[in-house]
């Protein structure tokens, strides 16, 4: 069963999901770039997985394209899932 989809929870599920990744946990804020953050296009794959899997939410590539940050993910999946 997905997660509850709350602003809240995914943006706390995909902070957790980015910190996996290398990032410190206190760089990852709403409005960090994937860039700054060093998240390629091969992390932003797992990161679309995770959103998948906790949320039933499928991440297209041009979906992937289109984020430039952390919030932009966060409010795709609040779409999607509501």
């Amino acid at each position: 069963m997905p997660a509850t989809v709350t602003k809240e929870n995914v943006q706390e599920t995909i902070v957790e999901a980015i910190a996996k990744l290398g990032p410190d946990p206190s760089e990852i804020t709403p409005d960090a770039t994937f860039e700054s953050l060093e998240i390629d296009s091969l992390d932003l794959v797992e990161l679309a997985q995770v959103i998948e899997d906790e949320y039933g939410v499928a991440m297209k590539s041009e979906d992937a394209s289109r984020l430039q940050t952390v919030q932009d993910a966060v409010d795709l999946v609040v779409e999607r899932a509501s």
